[in-house]
């Protein structure tokens, strides 16, 4: 069975390389506009969420169980493993920079991005300093995009009866991955799927509950004795 943590990356078997998720017509947006559509995604109280994953490529499948704590507002403690706890793996993250992961040279496999790490719990980020942001909003369907240069990081954020964030990472213009969630009526996390074109592999991930806490203790935020 391939690591958890290299599950983790290779979320979507596709061959083909999708379409933008922004038109290139979208117009230039402020940061301010683009916070009022992030705003909707940041968790605003602690939450325990925990789910099942699959990983699947052209040459095996694997999967297990995980649970994310977050912490408002960019807070995330991350544990994963496969049957009977088999190749646990673990990493506190703050924003886009992680405090520590067990085992210590696995965080290239477990987040390919911390942008698309985020949107499969639902949750988009907000631009960097100095970011060009454009993007549009029709109706029950937001889309934005921030550039740097030549990489780029763009959302769809969608209501009504089919709630679903997307988001898709491409470093100078290379697709790294795409991740499509899905929510209830009430913003509930159902499903998730990241997709990495170049594996090509796919993680499917099923939320089994999402939990309010009032705060978690402190020794969350540190790794586990070894």
């Amino acid at each position: 069975m391939r690591p958890v943590l290299l599950s983790l990356t290779l979320l979507g078997a596709c061959r083909t390389a999708p379409g933008a998720l922004v038109p290139e017509a979208a117009a230039p947006v402020t940061a301010s506009q683009a916070a009022a559509w992030v705003r909707p995604t940041v968790p605003t109280a602690p939450r325990l969420i925990r789910f099942k994953w699959l990983f699947r490529d052209d040459n095996s499948s694997a999967g297990g169980r995980g649970s994310a704590r977050i912490a408002p507002p960019d807070s995330l403690r991350f544990d994963v493993s496969g049957p009977f706890g088999s190749n646990a793996s673990a990493a506190a993250v703050v924003g886009d920079s992680a405090l520590w992961v067990q085992p210590p040279d696995a965080i290239e496999k477990l987040v390919p991005s911390y942008p698309l790490m985020w949107a499969l719990l639902g949750v988009a980020r907000m631009p960097a300093e100095g970011a060009e942001i454009r993007g549009s909003a029709e109706g029950e369907r937001t889309a934005w995009e921030y550039a740097v240069g030549a990489d780029t990081i763009a959302y769809v954020r969608t209501g009504g009866a089919n709630r679903r964030l997307l988001a898709e990472v491409r470093e100078a213009g290379k697709l790294v991955g795409r991740v499509e969630t899905t929510l209830g009526d009430a913003g509930q996390l159902k499903t998730a799927r990241l997709t990495v074109p170049s594996a090509p592999a796919r993680l499917d991930v099923t939320f089994l509950s999402a939990d309010s806490a009032a705060a978690f203790a402190p020794d969350v935020w540190r790794p586990r004795a070894r």
